[in-house]
């Protein structure tokens, strides 16, 4: 070798040419020389062809198939999943690639799944009919479908997966599902929490414990999902109650198996409450002055640090700003924490943003639904400045709209460095409900309602009800339709178009038919401020039994204290003796013996059917923290009617109604509830008695419906009715106090009042005599005409009260007592009312 290494360094400095040419005859050749002629023979292969497989290999660049050619080959034909074993071996000058075929699935089968359908699980899985089968596959659509119930809340899920071999190298492949029970949420816990209760913190989670009930909701089973979730409410209800450090920093969940449910822990680090201690604006826009923006702000000195307020002032103050002409404002609120005044200053800085513009509105997943019925959600549109809060705004709107499972905003580069798109993505769901209701009160007696109604008509975003309602005492049907952006403006439109019959029952002697139509148009004048106006136009007729409208003697009636001689009834006149020709001493008697009904009632039904034609206009402020299950926050409701637009009728009608919700301690909530109104006749016409306010513990409880105000007193002693008249004028106060029941589950729904009413209906203006009948009130015979009752008494009650938010629907329970009321006030002590839809 040494020899050889000299000979070569000669050559080498004799010349290059050479020693280059030398090489190639006197080194030994490399393995990979010998590959030069090899072939690739493919073995074992049935269905994929040897050229198919040949191709996963890649000589190097001398055209040889060394080592690391033949491992990545290796590699690619594992990775197709089309074979279950791959060998490559050398043998005889050739390259031997030896192949197992994976089989081909020819069917799949799902065998014990009762809760989940076939179609559901085949779309979840990867394993299809006529594709490849692979066991790592299988593997992991066994863990896929075991997920899949897991997520519906049935941990103890069983699944098996079971491989048929069949001719032609195919299987059938078959899962077997043992379901299992749900699993639910057997314990919530709240570790940390001082300000607040863990009876008050679990009204704020989505999540509750299992109960007797639980089968008629879902909120018990366990979702990691909703439990995460649940981490962001909790903050979020410190956060708008002043706790500006609050922190969750946990949801431990345990699976606990004695009792076959999980345990949930929210660890709660609350901090300290906060109160604002001052409010400043500033503007770094030369131009802007950012003290005129403080009437848009809605966070007061003062008042508890509410995150809430302070994100929609940035929202208001960003748009108003953008309306004021600068467009590119960026609203960028801070607070500076007080440690020792537990305080917090809250400024809002208002900066000149990027110059940005929004190139293109993409929506995605809006299967239905047009796009633009999402579109018209955006106060802005493509070309036009970006603005983050009118973004954000858009989409708490199309979330509200309540035609999506999830709604979210993003945004991606656009065509250059000032543009930028926004991704709109959505999943839409169901927005059709048919549903099946009843209930029973005291006063409506038993009621059943099916209703069907849809929310995205036609994907236009239209809604549309129909129902019919049958009862004991009530029957109807209806028809809704409301278009919500009439003529692309943000004006509600809608229509109402209803038959309802309200029958006689113990508390009225005689039934009310009303069909009517009336459109409207509603205008959200700010989040907390809507204005509605309307029209309405309906016909009401009177029905009522022959009996009380018979106008006839009944001398035979011995169950009156006063029996008439023959002489007096042959001198009754019309059934009515106006003149007393027979000294009875009591004038109308013939009319009134046999049970009469009032004379404005038999009045209006000799009149016939009645048109009402009323414009009208409703003014609602609400901050209420929760519609359905209210704790603080205020709702008014102001409303008038003016009748006399065509019509029979014509009169004024005002009305006021105002709830105050206030957290006290220990989750007691205090609610105040003030009413009146006011019924002003217009002209000298009377007005009629169905016009009138008719009311009973819709004002004070404790008396029975159209239980208070003026009331016929016409020979009540002889068999008259007392009907209601109803008044012109009332008033009503009542102080209620709403607290749970500590010792219950909160899942339950169950709470108690204790509250005190006071109240007046009075002031009746319908009509008092009809000369048709002689039953006209003169010198002579005083006592003919109505007599009625009207004093203006103060009506008062103190009761207790059961209120439960129930699977079947929201139901209350009353017991009051009162302790003043009128001579002919009607009574009813206990209440009950309540319904569903299942």
């Amino acid at each position: 070798m040494s020899f050889l290494r000299a000979w070569l360094v000669a050559v080498v400095v004799g010349g290059v040419s050479i020693a280059a040419s030398l090489p190639l005859v006197l080194l030994p050749q490399p393995a990979a020389a010998a590959q030069a002629t090899d072939t690739i023979v493919v073995e074992g292969n049935r269905r994929v062809e040897a050229e198919t497989v040949r191709s996963y290999f890649k000589a190097g660049p001398n055209g040889q198939f060394d080592q690391v050619a033949l491992d990545d080959g290796l590699k690619a034909l594992i990775e197709t999943g089309l074979f279950q074993d791959v060998k490559v071996v050398r043998a005889g000058g050739h390259i031997v690639v030896s192949v197992v075929e994976n089989a081909v699935i020819g069917r799949i089968a799902f065998e014990g799944n009762k809760k989940i359908k076939d179609e559901q699980l085949s779309a979840e899985i990867q394993s299809k009919p006529r594709g490849t089968f692979s066991r790592a596959m299988v593997q992991s659509d066994t863990l896929r479908i075991a997920e899949i119930y897991r997520r519906s809340g049935r941990y103890d899920v069983r699944v098996t997966p079971e491989i048929i071999e069949q001719p032609s190298n195919r299987v059938d492949l078959v899962f077997t599902v043992e379901e299992g029970a749900k699993t639910g949420v057997k314990s919530i816990e709240f570790i940390g929490n001082s300000a607040f209760s863990s009876y008050r913190l679990r009204d704020v989670i989505k999540t509750h414990e299992s109960n007797l009930l639980s089968f008629l909701s879902s909120g018990d089973i366990y979702d990691p999902d909703r439990v995460e979730a649940d981490r962001d409410l909790i903050r979020r209800f410190y956060l708008k109650n002043g706790f500006a450090d609050a922190q969750v920093v946990a949801a431990l969940t345990e699976y606990d198996p004695d009792k076959k449910g999980f345990l949930v822990s929210f660890k709660i680090e609350e901090g300290q409450q906060y109160r604002v201690g001052t409010v400043e604006f500033r503007s770094s826009i030369a131009s802007f002055d950012a003290t005129t923006l403080r009437n848009f702000s809605r966070v007061n000195v003062g008042s508890l640090y509410n995150v809430e307020s302070v994100e929609k002032s940035t929202e208001e103050i960003q748009i108003e700003a953008s309306r004021r002409g600068y467009a590119f404002a960026v609203v960028r609120p801070s607070g500076d924490r007080n440690f020792e005044s537990h305080t917090v200053s809250v400024v809002f800085n208002i900066d000149e943003g990027p110059r940005t513009y929004i190139e293109r509105i993409s929506l995605r997943g809006n299967t239905r639904t047009r796009d633009y019925v999402i579109r018209r959600e955006f106060d802005l549109s493509e070309g036009d400045a970006y603005n983050r809060a009118l973004v954000d705004r858009a989409e708490r709107r199309l979330k509200n709209l309540d035609y999506f499972k999830s709604v979210k905003i993003t945004t991606e580069p656009g065509s250059s460095s000032d543009r930028l798109i926004l991704i709109v993505d959505m999943e839409e769901k169901s927005t059709g409900d048919f549903s099946v209701s009843g209930g029973y009160s005291t006063t409506d007696g038993a009621l059943a309602e099916v209703s069907v109604s849809e929310r995205n008509l036609f994907g236009k975003g239209l809604f549309g009800k129909a129902s019919v309602t049958y009862g004991q005492y009530a029957r109807g049907v209806s028809l809704s339709f409301v278009e919500p952006y009439l003529l692309d403006y943000r004006i509600a439109l809608g229509f109402d178009t209803y038959w309802r019959q309200q029958l006689s029952n113990s508390y009225t002697s005689y039934g009310v038919t009303t069909l009517g139509f009336s459109p409207r148009l509603g205008f959200a004048l700010r989040e907390d401020l809507s204005l509605q106006l309307r029209y309405s136009l309906y016909q009401q007729s009177i029905t009522l039994a022959s009996a009380y409208n018979n106008c006839n003697n009944n001398a035979a009636n011995t169950s009156l204290a006063f029996n008439p001689t023959p002489a007096y009834i042959q001198n009754v006149v019309g059934g009515v003796d106006p003149t007393n020709s027979t000294s009875s001493g009591l004038y109308g008697y013939g009319c009134y013996g046999d049970g009469e009904t009032s004379l404005p009632v038999r009045k209006e039904l000799a009149s016939g059917p009645t048109w009402t034609s009323a414009l009208g206009y409703t003014l609602t402020y609400n901050t209420l923290d929760n519609t359905k299950n209210p704790t603080d926050g205020v709702l008014v409701d102001f409303k008038q009617d003016f009748a006399g637009v065509g019509g029979d009728v014509t009169y004024l009608k005002t009305a006021l109604d105002t709830k105050y919700y206030t957290p006290l301690v220990s989750e007691i909530v205090s609610v105040i509830h003030l009413q009146g109104g006011v019924l002003s006749k217009i002209g000298d016409n009377d007005l009629r008695m169905l016009d009138h306010f008719q009311m009973g513990p819709n004002l004070v409880r404790g008396f029975a419906a159209n239980g208070i105000g003026p009331r016929d007193i016409t020979y009540a002693s002889y068999g008259a009715t007392g009907d209601a008249l109803g008044g012109t004028k009332y008033w009503g106060a009542s102080m209620e106090l709403q607290m749970p029941f500590w010792f219950l589950p909160k899942e339950v729904g169950l709470k108690g009042a204790v509250y005190a009413d006071a109240g007046s209906l009075w002031g009746y203006q319908g009509p008092t005599s009809w000369t048709a009948t002689g039953e006209v009130n003169t010198k002579a015979c005083p006592t003919c005409g109505l007599q009625y009752d009207d004093s203006s008494v103060v009506r008062s009650s103190v009761g207790v009260g059961l209120i439960w938010a129930s699977p079947f629907g929201p139901l209350r329970f009353d017991y009051a007592v009162p302790l003043t009321k009128g001579k002919y006030d009607v009574v009813q002590e206990f209440r009950f009312g309540g319904g569903t839809s299942f």
